[in-house]
């Protein structure tokens, strides 16, 4: 029996992997550490969408290896000539190679290197956890995504979409609640195409999903707007349950049409600006969270502008800004790039409206009362979720998981605060 240290960076999806595979490990007879310096074995699930990401990733595999190292996730299936550069000896592990966690681990311990980047045939759904959170089930409703653009490794790294039966994720959610989850993330590389290779979707699965019986609340992972037009009606009915937090995560990348057609985005402002129209028409407050690329080596001064007029039109509630970085194995590492002192200035331009736009967004929730869901303990603040997924900070002593009737009192750029009321 061995100690083994598992940490996890990225996306929900990647935090769900290393839940499964820290339930592998504790089943197959092993302990997990409670900190690396007392682990036989060190294992790192890795990011490698942004290239401050991967260089946070490299900064880690070089720490980890006065152990045994077993590096897992996205980067060393999209860049494994980079890991083994700074790790020669680590064994490398995809981020569909879940089934092969024990095999991986023992093999390392026992002083051997193994390399299983190849997918295997085991499904996400049903695996054992040891989650992150107690109030919080991550579960993953599919793997990989149907896009092509030119800017992302997430296609080198997960490959084709692998839609799950909506049977077996019921099957796991309901697993969550019996487990004490009262907050449920459907979680998927890009949630929009669900279904499409299953002959199901999105809003078929939510609808199935809502009538388990039980008291908890669904978070609606992030779906591309290039699906959105095929399931937006179904959606807006499925949105009405009172179960479903009113949020939607639509990354639109860039107010130019001119650079979302380079970008291979597959979809066009337009579709962004509907989406966002009709779920505010229909629901009244509704959380709207983006993403936005600064600096795509196409990008001109007026396609920039273009962007800051679509926030200045839609004001998103979150905006996710990165700044272009080259990803190798993508189409527009190889394009001439945008000098990065100009790409920091439009960054720096973006940013200040965007903070300023989510604190207008954010006051008006002060006067607020309703109930919100407690889902995490931060600093000896306890933060928790309205009905919106507004995120909103209490000092009171307040437990994980709990429902309490609660007055927004303030807002940050980036939250509220709020008194218990009741």
């Amino acid at each position: 029996m061995a100690k083994i240290w598992v940490e996890a960076y990225g996306c929900s999806a990647s935090f769900a992997d290393s839940e499964m595979i820290s339930g592998l490990i504790v089943n197959g007879g092993h302990t997990l550490a409670q900190n690396p310096s007392e682990s036989d074995l060190n294992l790192i699930v890795t990011c490698s969408v942004k290239d401050a990401t991967a260089t946070k990733m490299i900064h880690r595999i070089k720490e980890s290896q006065s152990k045994p190292l077993v590096v897992a996730g996205c980067l060393p299936k999209a860049e494994m000539q980079t890991v083994e550069k700074f790790a020669q000896n680590a064994s490398l592990m995809g981020p569909n190679s879940i089934g092969k966690t024990l095999q991986v681990i023992e093999t390392t311990l026992g002083g051997s290197k193994v390399v299983a980047l190849e997918d295997t045939d085991v499904s996400k759904v049903g695996i054992p956890k040891v989650r992150l959170n107690p109030a919080v089930g991550i579960v993953e409703i599919a793997n990989g995504c149907m896009s092509e653009c030119t800017f992302c490794q997430t296609k080198l790294a997960k490959g084709d979409l692998k839609s799950y039966r909506i049977g077996d994720i019921t099957r796991q959610i309901k697993q969550e609640l019996v487990d004490g989850c009262k907050e449920v993330w459907l979680s998927s590389t890009d949630n929009g195409c669900y279904g499409l290779d299953i002959g199901e979707d999105l809003s078929s699965l939510i609808d199935q999903v809502v009538q388990i019986p039980e008291d908890f609340k669904i978070r609606i992972g992030m779906m591309n707007p290039m699906f959105m037009p095929r399931i937006r009606d179904n959606l807006l009915k499925s949105f009405e349950n009172g179960k479903v937090f009113r949020f939607l995560h639509v990354p639109v990348q860039s107010g130019s049409n001119e650079v979302l057609n380079n970008m291979k985005r597959g979809h066009t402002v337009e579709t962004f600006k509907d989406v966002v129209r009709r779920f505010r028409a229909k629901f009244g407050p509704f959380t709207i969270s983006t993403d936005v690329i600064i600096g795509y080596p196409t990008e001109t001064q007026e396609n920039f502008e273009e962007t800051v007029n679509l926030l200045k039109e839609t004001t998103p509630d979150i905006v996710n800004i990165s700044r272009y970085s080259r990803r190798p194995g993508t189409l527009a590492a190889e394009m001439p790039q945008i000098d990065v002192t100009e790409i920091k200035r439009r960054s720096k331009q973006a940013t200040e409206l965007i903070n300023k736009i989510s604190l207008e967004n954010n006051k008006k929730w002060i006067g607020w009362k309703g109930s919100v869901l407690f889902d995490e303990n931060l600093d000896g603040q306890v933060k928790g979720r309205n009905f919106a997924y507004k995120p909103i900070f209490v000092n009171d002593a307040t437990e994980i998981g709990q429902n309490c009737t609660v007055k927004v009192v303030d807002a940050t750029i980036h939250s509220l605060i709020g008194e218990i009321a009741s």
